[in-house]
């Protein structure tokens, strides 16, 4: 008999359980990334965790008598409802055995919850934060996931889903490119070089992490201001952009980063990272003096590389600005001799980006569906 239990967020067996039963529940899988537990505790806790100041969350675990055999998070975002002027509950942290009734459980609970406070219409996966990657993965299982930056799930997943009703809201895809093909089309490069040339816009690099945290907040404030025309935007608060900024800041090689400026003024940014899966896996969560060594080893010998922060303000697009971008791009893979590039969950809504990456040879190679039901 499957019993949901609420998440007491002060019982910190209930807890341990909630964070616990994705390392055991992919054990062997060799295309999942588990996280750092020191991460993966932060969301269940409202005293340090930036959601709780404006939104509200509950957590549900599925019991097959003692065994945890499913969990999932239900997320009330209420600034994201409020600027799109809709009643939406989420859900996150979706993690199943391949089990209709587990599933139905799970989302009954979830449903309940949103019910209760008005909301009409469920969608996910989506989760606390802009970085915490968007959607059930539907194509591409043979494919290991980017570091953190994106869900995992295995095969049955979207059945569970579509079994319940559940139809497609958005896809989120992650694009293949390899440098030897990567190819900047002449016409870009001349773009760029008379962008560069005017100094209307103009590429900053940074020198040191040190200089690129001095940056952070102003990049975080552009991040909040270029997406506002992107299906997932919501203005962040003051302590969203800073815990954001904060967690990039923890990841980034301030070689990889790139930032436009016009004036003085941040209205683009790029956003690489070195990708750390393979020291991830090894670490199998736990952050030792000897996991964290091994990080930075992987930081400098991974032939991966992550594109998963490409963006300019609304205002400066259409002046040579995306040019730039895709140009500096293509210098940070043949500066650096990255072998493999991954553009990480694009916006199927994001039409001229998906475009681009196409004339620049990328290859849609994985694929993540954020669902939606009606209550």
């Amino acid at each position: 008999m499957i019993q949901v239990q609420r998440v007491d967020l002060q019982n910190k067996a209930q807890v341990r359980a909630f964070v616990e039963f994705p390392y055991r529940h992919y054990q062997g899988c060799a295309q999942w990334v588990p996280p750092l537990r020191i991460d993966a505790y932060l969301p269940l806790n409202p005293q340090k965790h930036p959601f709780y100041e404006h939104s509200d969350a509950g957590f549900f675990l599925a019991l097959d008598g003692e065994e945890v055999v499913g969990r999932i998070a239900a997320l009330e975002n209420k600034p994201f409802n409020r600027y799109h002027q809709v009643k939406d509950a989420e859900f996150y942290f979706f993690e199943c055995a391949n089990d209709a009734q587990v599933a139905s459980r799970l989302f009954d609970a979830v449903i309940d919850w949103a019910r209760k406070r008005g909301l009409n219409r469920l969608v996910g996966p989506k989760g606390m934060s802009p970085f915490d990657g968007y959607g059930i993965l539907v194509e591409g299982f043979e494919h290991r996931q980017m570091m953190t930056m994106m869900n995992y799930n295995y095969d049955y997943y979207p059945r569970l889903l579509e079994g319940l009703g559940f139809e497609k809201e958005v896809d989120f895809v992650s694009c293949y490119l390899s440098a030897r093909d990567f190819d900047i089309p002449e016409r870009v490069v001349r773009i760029a070089q008379r962008v560069a040339a005017r100094g209307h816009l103009q590429v900053k690099t940074f020198q040191s992490k040190r200089e690129l945290v001095r940056w952070a907040p102003r990049i975080g404030q552009t991040y909040n201001k270029a997406f506002v025309n992107n299906w997932e935007y919501y203005p962040l608060s003051e302590r969203e952009i800073k815990f954001v900024t904060d967690n990039l800041m923890m990841v980034a090689d301030h070689r990889l980063i790139k930032i436009i400026l016009h004036e003085d003024e941040v209205v683009g940014f790029l956003f690489a990272f070195p990708d750390v899966s393979a020291a991830l896996q090894r670490a199998k969560g736990r952050l030792t003096p000897f996991s964290l060594l091994d990080l930075l080893l992987e930081m400098r010998r991974t032939r991966w590389v992550s594109g998963n922060g490409m963006g300019i303000l609304p205002e400066h697009q259409g002046h040579g600005g995306n040019a730039l971008l895709y140009y500096e791009m293509g210098k940070t893979i043949r500066d650096f001799g990255f072998e493999h590039v991954e553009m990480t969950q694009v916006a199927e809504t994001a039409t001229q980006m998906r475009a681009d990456l196409k004339n620049l040879n990328g290859k849609e190679y994985k694929n993540h569906r954020v669902y939606r039901k009606s209550l």
